[in-house]
């Protein structure tokens, strides 16, 4: 662990105003895990994390008890919050869920299609191929989902995928090697299924999109040394 006066803390990326300052506060605290500047074992400079964002500390603890929620975080009695060691299972756990609740959706929407809502999804994709730039795949992309969501007709999908924040700290695209072209694989085949009314075979696209793009990360963060040594993660929520 390293005493916290060598841990100079960046300024943030440019904050979204559609997210508040908690969820600010969030990402960019898992931005500095990400990037290295707050390693496993570090106390987390709350304070330092406030003046940064131009906040007061409310945000910043809020922030704190939902990562502590998804194990970035984990709170000592009397000696303060730190972060913790991510364990490999935690983030595949992550992918496999959201390849569970997408392929929900697209059982729902083989079922509901409509002729004009699959020539939609087909634009999407259109535009998804059409600019290979990471910012233009996340924007494409998400309007995909965003049409997919749409054609399923399930309320209760939107609240639940908005609880299960993403593990990557930024454009998803721009961060994992490899995403784009997982992405482009895994939307055509999801559409294939979709235009012949074939859920079953959509859902299983999606799982399996997921789970590749869980491996991508996986090996991204094994590659930035984020992840516990064996014992470890165990150790940490044993201390939490």
């Amino acid at each position: 662990m390293r005493d916290k006066e060598q841990v100079r803390l960046p300024p943030p990326d440019e904050l979204v105003p559609q997210r508040s300052s908690g969820e600010q506060a969030v990402l960019y605290i898992r931005r500095l895990v990400f990037d290295g500047v707050l390693r496993p074992g570090d106390r987390v400079p709350q304070d330092d994390i406030a003046a940064a964002l131009g906040v007061s500390r409310i945000p910043v603890r809020e922030a704190l008890l939902t990562l502590r929620h998804e194990g970035w975080v984990t709170v000592r009695p009397r000696r303060g919050t730190f972060i913790a060691a991510i364990d490999e299972s935690v983030v595949r756990d992550h992918y496999e869920l959201y390849g569970l609740l997408y392929g929900f959706a697209a059982r729902r929407a083989a079922a509901r299609r409509t002729p004009e809502q699959i020539a939609r999804l087909h634009e999407q994709r259109r535009d998804l191929l059409s600019d290979p730039h990471p910012q233009a795949v996340w924007r494409h992309n998400r309007q995909f989902h965003n049409a997919l969501m749409e054609m399923a007709a399930s309320p209760r999908l939107g609240p639940l995928l908005r609880t299960m924040s993403g593990i990557i700290p930024g454009n998803f695209f721009e961060l994992v090697p490899g995403s784009i072209d997982v992405e482009l694989v895994g939307t055509a085949t999801i559409l294939r299924c979709l235009e012949r009314g074939d859920g079953e075979g959509a859902a299983a696209a999606f799982a399996g999109m997921m789970s590749q793009q869980g491996d991508l990360v996986v090996d991204l963060f094994r590659s930035r040394g984020l992840f516990a040594a064996p014992g470890e993660a165990g150790a940490d929520a044993a201390a939490g």
